[in-house]
């Protein structure tokens, strides 16, 4: 059985909190990225860019949408963890490492609260 992390309910509470802030922020993000995207979008339906002009401006486009889409994907992977981040603090197995079963460490889920993996096991993870 996994050794349970101690955390106080104020700890809890509080990295519940900071994760609830970073979603909103990150939603808040998605959006103007979507917004973005979609005003893109209609401009090109509606013919306000022509890449027949010049070549650089379709590169300068592609690179644009293609970083943009790289964001939003980010975004919604750590939003992703985050609701994962939450839903293991309902459970009662936050701050427990989802593959060794140890504690977390105080520190690192306090420097990244979204985190299911301890220190090792992360390292042990990046070296693959």
């Amino acid at each position: 059985m996994a050794t349970k992390p101690a955390y106080t309910k104020k700890e809890l509470e509080d990295l519940r909190e900071r994760l609830l802030e970073e979603r909103r922020e990150l939603e808040s993000q998605l959006a103007t990225i979507e917004e973005s995207s979609f005003a893109t979008s209609q401009s090109d339906l509606s013919g306000e860019v022509s890449f027949d002009e010049e070549n650089a401006d379709a590169g300068t486009f592609t690179f644009e949408r293609e970083r943009d889409l790289s964001i939003e994907n980010n975004v919604r992977d750590l939003l992703g963890k985050i609701d994962r981040a939450l839903e293991r603090m309902a459970e009662g197995t936050y701050g427990t490492c989802t593959r060794c079963g140890k504690p977390i460490e105080k520190a690192r889920l306090k420097a990244l609260p979204y985190v299911d993996l301890c220190i090792k096991d992360a390292q042990a993870q990046a070296r693959r």
